[in-house]
């Protein structure tokens, strides 16, 4: 009888070290916007709990004129017809050209290339071991002459084997540089 405990414990720690490896924080995922120009913004970082009592975040973004320009949201996502949330899109919105609802896509127009589909899914935070970018990777999208930095630092699942969420923590970075210079230069 103890036998079989401790190898159902060996089991079940090896199905949570798969799980995590599976969603390693040391990925780090870059793609470059469909919209390519010259607006900057004003840096500033921030983080966003997320759950289902609170599952909106919306925040302006100013360029560098101190103008609105840009509305950053996060929104849930889940099943058609179901209020469980079981992955949360990150969106860009242009202010002054409001065609552009998303530019933290690669692509607007759906392709059937999987490496496009793959950048456009940057700013789906899904923690499905087959998700096209690992719910742990940092994802740098470069827009216009911006960066827009995102990284999941903590979720949880209730239960903790169902697809649904019941919390996240993502922190964002709006910057001018690119964050891949600065983490090369100190190491």
């Amino acid at each position: 009888m103890r036998r079989m405990q401790l190898q159902r414990l060996v089991l079940i720690v090896l199905c949570v070290t798969v799980r995590l490896s599976a969603q390693s924080t040391g990925t780090e995922v870059y793609a470059e916007s469909f919209r390519q120009g010259s607006t900057r913004v004003v840096e500033e970082s921030f983080e966003v709990k997320l759950s289902p009592q609170d599952p909106f975040y919306r925040e302006r973004i100013k360029d560098l004129r101190g103008t609105d320009r840009y509305l950053f949201s996060i929104i849930p996502l889940g099943p058609e017809g179901d209020t469980k949330i079981t992955s949360w899109q990150a969106k860009l919105a242009d202010l002054q050209h409001p065609i552009y609802t998303n530019e933290l896509l690669a692509s607007p127009n759906p392709s059937d290339d999987p490496k496009t589909e793959a950048k456009n899914a940057l700013g789906r935070l899904e923690p499905r071991s087959f998700a096209a970018v690992p719910l742990g990777a940092k994802r740098i999208m470069k827009v216009d002459s911006f960066y827009v930095v995102l990284q999941v630092k903590a979720y949880h699942c209730t239960p903790p084997d169902s697809p649904y969420l019941d919390s996240m923590t993502v922190t964002v970075e709006f910057r001018n540089t690119d964050p891949r210079e600065t983490q090369g230069a100190g190491k």
